[in-house]
């Protein structure tokens, strides 16, 4: 049954904008919230579309994408992939009898040589199934596949966010490699962002997370400023809010962190850890993320000997993180670059006072200077320690700093302002492309490439 049909012969509630409901198709090539932000946007916001009073359907492919339960109209269906890099053998080979079709030999191929295929293979799986169920859903919201794909009819209009450009973390990753092997494996890692410019370029509606990524998406990726909208994110503010039942453990510095990823900066923080010791020798930090086994913040602590002064926790519940972030006398943003912040946003909410770095979109989340925070430049091990030593070793300040920044978030960065703000947008596609029905992101064959001969890409 078509959209239409079911408006016409079944009258229903409406949305909470006095509208009839959507019904909306969420895709997500990698949607665990335990696995990065893409996770956390998807569960958060399909939950508060669903509040909102339409009907939601993610389609994710692994790690699969875990959705709040008790929501009418919210429903996940798994699209899946060969799991390439699942644990505890990534860069697998599959089995013979693994294998269903082309895009799955496609997704192995690109493996093999050096290539990252998910985005690509995604949006050609997803392209199959929507076209399939053509007139099912009133939009489809791609959640940063930016594969091929994705362009030209797929049964309903599109409007994609992109939190920021992928190309910023290639570019970091690069200056961080050591020799020319390092950077081939790198470049040959990240070919799929040529195929993401490409497709940017040609999309009809981009959403994005902040001001800062929308003028990176239009120098990067070349997309019309006219076709790009900041819609902010934000937090969870029931769950992450203050709770003075929890108590603060004394030196306790938090912070999320990928340790193998040069943008998010933990390499610095390890760094000023080992300063702020010499003024608080009971300082030590709790980075939620996984504990590296080499690399430049594994040297780093073995050099700053600082081995028991910091841990490591991953796979933590909710309530779990939530009262880790409780308990800090400071969290920390340590990164280079950040589109947008959750980790600022959530640590803000709780009412803990927070050091961040002015990397990239960070200072649109977590406010001003000595206001909401405390700002540091990026790459800058002197300036976080000089911010967490002062914060430290002030209680007042940290009690004012966590306040305020609770009152910010609550102003601007919540998912309830975000999902009211992307159906506004929706509604905005729905019209243009009933007003302009010949008129859709460009076919894939604009870019030069068939359904047959993209393995190239």
């Amino acid at each position: 049954m078509t959209a239409e049909a079911r408006e016409a012969g079944s009258p229903k509630g409406l949305a909470a904008d006095g509208e009839r409901p959507l019904d909306i198709a969420l895709l997500t090539y990698k949607g665990n919230p335990f696995c990065g932000g893409q996770g956390v946007y998807v569960r958060h916001l399909s939950r508060e579309l669903a509040r909102l009073g339409h009907r939601v359907e993610v389609i994710g492919s692994q790690p699969y994408p875990v959705l709040d339960e008790g929501y009418e109209g919210l429903t996940l269906t798994e699209l899946p992939s060969l799991d390439l890099y699942r644990q505890p053998d990534p860069f697998r080979t599959p089995q013979r009898d693994e294998y269903r079709d082309w895009i799955d030999a496609l997704e192995v191929a690109t493996m093999w040589t050096g290539g990252f295929p998910e985005p690509l293979t995604f949006s050609l799986r997803a392209r199959r199934h929507l076209r399939a169920r053509r007139g099912e859903f009133d939009v489809v919201h791609d959640n940063q596949t930016l594969g091929y794909g994705l362009l030209g009819d797929i049964g309903a209009p599109l409007v994609t966010t992109i939190h920021h450009p992928i190309t910023v973390d290639r570019q970091l990753e690069l200056d961080a490699a050591e020799g020319r092997q390092r950077r081939l494996s790198v470049r040959r890692w990240y070919a799929f962002t040529r195929m993401q410019k490409r497709v940017a370029r040609r999309l009809p509606s981009v959403l994005t997370v902040s001001g800062t990524s929308r003028q990176e998406i239009v120098d990067h990726l070349g997309v019309r400023d006219d076709r790009i909208h900041v819609v902010h994110i934000g937090a969870d503010t029931d769950l992450f809010a203050p709770n003075p039942a929890v108590p603060e453990v004394p030196g306790r510095i938090v912070t999320t962190s990928s340790a193998d990823v040069p943008l998010k900066g933990l390499v610095f923080l390890v760094e000023a850890l080992a300063k702020v010791r010499t003024e608080h020798p009971a300082a030590h930090l709790v980075v939620v993320g996984k504990r590296p086994t080499q690399g430049p913040v594994a040297q780093a602590i073995e050099r700053y000997g600082l081995e028991g002064a910091v841990g490591f926790v991953k796979g933590i519940s909710d309530a779990e993180l939530v009262d880790l972030i409780r308990s800090a006398e400071v969290a920390c943003v340590p990164s280079l670059y950040e589109g947008f912040s959750l980790p600022a946003a959530e640590a803000m909410a709780t009412g803990t006072p927070l050091v961040a770095t002015t990397g990239g979109a960070i200072p649109e989340v977590a406010g001003r200077d000595g206001e909401t925070c405390l700002a540091v430049p990026p790459g800058d091990a002197g300036a976080l320690a000089a911010g967490l030593t002062r914060l430290l070793g002030d209680p007042e300040l940290r009690a004012r700093l966590g306040a305020a920044g609770r009152e910010r978030v609550l102003g601007h960065f919540t998912w309830a302002r975000a999902a009211e703000g992307t159906v506004a947008r929706y509604r905005e596609a729905i019209g243009s492309a009933a007003q302009n029905p010949g008129r859709s992101a460009a076919p894939a064959s604009v870019a030069g490439i068939s359904s047959e001969s993209r393995a190239t890409c």
